[in-house]
């Protein structure tokens, strides 16, 4: 089965019938529904659980908590431990975070593990022998949440991404596949264009793979990636990437291989864990008793092996398995002339109940077992930090273009000037380049490049001899004597005399 086999337990467990805390939300839109559904199931099949409930989400937002979720509410996670969440709606427009990130990194919960498996012929799939896991890093990238307007035309987010994130991740893709008995690990990446960011991913995927020899690997571009899982996802095994790939191909492969309603996601740490469906709360459908509870059902199996109940996960798997080849569908993957009968959250549940104890035919029976306890792992410590040295300043300029010079043209003028409080303060850089939207203008720029309202210009040290602070210091406050309107500054760096910036476009 996709589920991990082995226990990845980050307690102490529990002995046999001694109710588990654990904490639950309820969600919103469909989320109340599908949990009731799940609960119902997971007391009638013996897991012994003591549920303690908390409100977030949508309500929390609307109550003044911009956060989503109370002091009250951390308190129980940081208790249990372990956390059955429904899908929760965020409030349109500006000024809310999304909680589900917000929990993640609070918890350290970095590695998100999505299994997708194809249950054909009862779930109507092109890909009867999809089986593939996809371990997506959780707390950086994009989902970083750093965002900043800078001008009228340009807003900025940061794509975070840190050598310890991405060993961690990487380490547990292939501690994953080893303790499961997979053969292969892929990784996905950009880094032919975001050779820093991305770079560090396929970097630190090619050194920790050494370890492994007895595990395959194998590295491609996102892109051809992507379109891979959705036309041969049988070739995939394991897929290890960065967060927002991670998330798009998570749906893409749930897609593929038959409903994204059935799509669990494991959110993992040292500490803590999170269980939820990757699907959201669908809240055009609440109400109506027609979702799918099966993407949440199928994250509680995986939160019973976490928790040191794997018979109890096993019996509530092959209910559901048995619930599937009996024909009793969900409206999402009814299929006229196949299923015997469609059904609505509560009916559905109802059956998997009756089916516990029985075991699927055709579809594959799952054997859960708590075996050695699966360790998180953690990124090891450098042993020599890289000799850093300043070598110059990136400022950003904001200069709107009137209609009628080019973008080349206003980088010259912006140049002249910079140019001229250089010489004018005699202060130790030199202009280099001048970029918009990353593309060189100057020197030598060209008309038909499109152009914003802010300007990079990159400057270095003229001299052999290292700047410093206080020359960066210098230099912007001569900007501003000067009156150059500048909405941003980033240091530039060598590392052990390698650039730690990327050049311009052009350049």
């Amino acid at each position: 089965m996709t589920q991990a086999s082995k226990s990845q337990k980050t307690g102490d467990g529990h002995k046999a019938g001694q109710a588990v805390p654990i904490t639950v939300a309820n969600g919103d839109g469909i989320g109340p529904e599908i949990m009731s559904a799940v609960l119902g199931i997971l007391d009638a099949s013996g897991a012994a659980l003591a549920p303690e409930f908390i409100e977030i989400g949508e309500r929390a937002y609307l109550s003044g908590l911009s956060s989503g979720i109370s002091d009250d509410a951390w308190e129980s996670l940081r208790r249990t431990k372990v956390f059955l969440k429904a899908p929760i709606t965020t409030p349109q427009g500006g000024g809310y975070k999304s909680l589900n990130v917000t929990v993640r990194k609070t918890l350290g919960l970095y590695a998100n593990v999505r299994p997708v498996q194809a249950f054909s012929p009862y779930i109507k799939t092109h890909f009867p022998k999809m089986d593939l896991v996809i371990v997506r890093e959780n707390e950086e990238d994009l989902y970083a949440g750093i965002e900043y307007r800078q001008s009228d035309d340009v807003y900025h987010c940061i794509k975070l991404i840190t050598r310890q994130g991405c060993e961690r991740i990487v380490r547990y893709a292939f501690e994953y596949a080893r303790a499961n008995g997979r053969k292969k690990v892929t990784c996905l990446s950009k880094d032919n264009i975001m050779k820093m960011t991305d770079g560090i991913l396929h970097k630190t995927f090619d050194e920790v793979a050494k370890e492994y020899p007895q595990i395959a690997t194998d590295h491609l571009i996102i892109d051809i990636g992507s379109a891979r899982i959705a036309a041969s996802p049988e070739r995939f095994d394991v897929i290890v990437t960065s967060n927002l790939y991670g998330d798009i191909i998570s749906d893409i492969a749930a897609e593929v291989s038959g409903s994204v309603g059935l799509g669990a996601s494991l959110n993992l740490g040292r500490e803590c864990a999170m269980f939820e469906a990757i699907h959201g709360s669908a809240p055009d459908i609440s109400g109506k008793d027609i979702a799918n509870p099966s993407g949440l059902l199928l994250a509680s199996v995986s939160m019973l092996v976490h928790i040191g109940q794997p018979e109890v996960a096993t019996r509530v798997q092959n209910a559901w398995s048995k619930t599937l080849e009996d024909g009793i569908h969900t409206a999402d993957i009814f299929q006229e002339g196949f299923s015997s009968k469609k059904v609505g959250t509560q009916e559905f549940a109802k059956a998997i109940i009756e089916r516990l104890g029985q075991s699927p035919t055709r579809l594959p029976r799952a054997t859960f077992a708590t075996g050695e306890k699966m360790q998180m792992p953690e990124a090891r410590k450098l042993e020599r930090p890289a000799e850093k040295t300043l070598v110059g300043l990136d400022v950003y300029v904001a200069k709107r273009q009137t209609t009628e010079p080019h973008g080349a043209d206003v980088a010259e003028s912006i140049a002249n000037a910079l140019q001229t409080v250089l010489k004018q303060r005699e202060l130790p850089f030199e202009l280099k380049l001048i970029t918009n939207r990353g593309v060189k203008l100057w020197p030598s720029g060209y008309p038909e490049t499109f152009c914003c309202d802010t300007w990079r210009c990159r400057l270095t040290a003229s001299t052999q001899s290292a700047v410093n602070n206080l020359d960066l210091a210098a230099l912007i406050q001569a900007f501003a004597s000067a009156n150059i309107q500048f909405v941003k500054t980033e240091n530039l760096y060598n590392f052990d005399g390698t650039a730690g910036f990327s050049l311009g476009q052009g350049q």
